[in-house]
């Protein structure tokens, strides 16, 4: 980066040639228009991630994982830690927030057909994030050691078990055993502060870069073309860089308030020979399908019913990381209005399931 003469060195351009970056930060500009909130919801997802993680290394100083011990370590950190109840219901909230913009996210973009041509890779691996954050959910969530967590992961190990021909070794992967034990928690805990955080890192950060390098997409009428308002710009720094940290600045408002008000239940140690209390189901986020595989028959024809369902999921599961190289249209640059109608059946019964798990299940 050159000096001009008489101008002031700047010691790090002088070790660092940052004049790309800078070049790069200046005239990078967001597209804006009626839809364009939605791309803060991406930017939220990290955040939260981010939350995560310095509320987990937090938590770490006094965590132990251990079935002895795991459930008094929390307890401790919540009774005796300073403000240790706050940091544990952040990172709660924080988590279930995470999963929730994610969510979102995945489905703003496959409305606004986002993953056209030539955002492919960006889709697969904006996917790819999602199933890593829904497997931060299930592994952090029996780490507290507390009855319904312990009987819910007994419950989604049986599941994935029951997958054909890998499902025994999946098992025995997870649990590190027949049971869940405390070896259960060691694996999970192993996957949940050193796997998956460094999986996950390596992936946003490819997934960052591409958005970068192709920049943002603009939504599509239903004529497969881009209106001309749509094509007004603002600045990505300071303009909407600003706007994002707004965002953030009252999300962390709103994780403390939640904290505050309703600060994240411990429940009661779990006891592997004690039975399954009424009611039990998972996080949220898995509810659809636990409540789906419920309403399956224990036998269709000769095959599990469960393993069917379970089946079931993983294509649908595959069908969506695809979903870039499947619709055609999109491809093209048209718009497609089946994979549209796909989305809204897709979005509506995993709401009205959960909805109906929460509301006629009984008690959690």
């Amino acid at each position: 980066m050159a000096i001009r003469p008489g101008a002031r060195p700047n010691w790090l351009a002088e070790r660092y040639d940052i004049a790309g970056w800078i070049h790069f930060l200046q005239k990078k500009a967001v597209p804006r228009h009626h839809a364009s909130v939605f791309y803060f919801l991406g930017g939220m997802t990290l955040f939260l991630f981010f939350v995560q993680v310095a509320t987990g290394i937090l938590l770490l100083l006094y965590y132990r994982p251990t079935a002895e011990a795991a459930f008094e370590s929390v307890q401790f950190i919540m009774t005796q830690v300073s403000f240790g109840w706050l940091i544990r219901s952040i990172h709660s909230w924080s988590a279930n927030l995470m999963v929730l913009f994610a969510f979102l996210h995945m489905f703003s973009v496959f409305f606004m057909k986002a993953y056209r041509k030539p955002r492919e890779m960006t889709w697969v691996s904006g996917t790819l994030l999602l199933v890593l954050t829904l497997c931060f959910g299930f592994s952090g969530y029996l780490l507290p050691w507390n009855t319904l967590a312990f009987f819910a992961t007994r419950v989604g190990t049986e599941i994935a078990g029951a997958l054909p021909f890998i499902g025994k070794h999946l098992l025995h992967l997870m649990r590190g055993g027949e049971d869940v034990t405390g070896a259960t928690l060691t694996r999970f805990f192993g996957f949940h502060v050193a796997v998956l955080p460094m999986i996950t890192t390596a992936l946003v950060l490819l997934h960052l870069m591409m958005v970068q390098i192709q920049g943002m997409s603009l939504p599509l009428r239903r004529d497969g073309s881009v209106p001309k308002e749509f094509g007004k710009r603002m600045p990505f720094f300071p303009n909407f860089l600003a706007r994002d940290a707004l965002a953030w600045v009252v999300t962390i408002g709103i994780l403390a308030a939640l904290a505050a008000i309703f600060p994240w239940e411990l429940g009661e140690k779990a006891d592997p020979y004690a039975s399954a209390p009424a009611g039990i189901r998972p996080e949220w986020y898995f509810v659809f399908m636990f409540e789906t595989l419920k309403l399956i028959p224990a036998k269709i024809g000769p095959i599990d019913g469960e393993i069917l369902g379970i089946l079931g999921f993983g294509v649908c599961g595959l069908l969506l990381v695809l979903v870039p190289f499947i619709d055609r249209r999109a491809q093209r640059g048209q718009w497609s209005l089946g994979f549209t109608i796909a989305g809204v059946i897709a979005l509506v019964y995993m709401a009205v399931m959960t909805a109906v798990s929460y509301l006629m299940g009984g008690p959690k």
